[in-house]
């Protein structure tokens, strides 16, 4: 069987200079890079989008329905269908407390039972981000504590919708935020699996 998996790396960096760091979630850099072993090719310049990391929650209720936000991004210029989700605020943060975290504050839910489903890399031609994505069952609601939502999160809605129904609107690429996407796809997986193999 081949190994498939994907393994620690670090290549010669010759020099690095900030080009964008504001002290928020997102730093850019400029890294002039070596290949190991090929001296005679000299560096080559790569941009990095330093990002600390996130959470994000599939929280499906008793009725297998999904809790999704619709909600404007400004990037994107477009509203999307998403999940709740939050970045690592802290260095060594627990993606876990992370998820639970992001789940009381953007919906006012607590999961009972949490499944860790994946993790994966953005997009790492470019960043360092890494997204956790985790099950939420047994909902329950929850007290929001001190946390106001403000700017594009306070305009935000709410939608339940059945789980098949957005496999479906994915499928169709009605529903194309890559969380969503990845976090519906993987416990699609897991219960096709599940179902084949008793």
């Amino acid at each position: 069987m081949t190994d498939l998996r994907d393994t620690p790396e670090v290549w010669p960096v010759d020099s690095r200079t900030d080009l964008h760091r504001d002290g928020w979630v997102l730093a850019l850099r400029s890294d002039q890079v070596r290949r190991p072993g090929a001296d005679d090719e000299g560096d080559f310049r790569r941009l990095v989008v330093e990002h600390p990391g996130a959470a994000v929650i599939l929280a499906i209720d008793a009725d297998d329905r999904v809790l999704c936000l619709r909600q404007y991004r400004h990037p994107a210029q477009h509203r999307l269908v998403e999940l709740p989700a939050g970045v690592c605020d802290h260095p060594g943060e627990d993606p876990e407390e992370v998820a639970r975290r992001e789940l009381r504050e953007e919906a006012a839910l607590a999961a009972e039972r949490w499944t860790h489903l994946l993790s994966t890399w953005s997009s790492p031609g470019y960043s360092a981000e890494r997204i956790h994505y985790y099950l939420a069952e047994e909902l329950s609601e929850a007290d929001r504590g001190d946390f106001e939502l403000r700017h594009e999160e306070a305009d935000l809605e709410v939608l339940w919708v059945p789980f098949a129904e957005l496999v479906d609107a994915i499928l169709a690429g009605d529903v194309a935020d890559g969380p969503v996407v990845q976090a519906v796809l993987a416990l699609q997986v897991r219960r096709d699996r599940e179902a084949r193999h008793g």
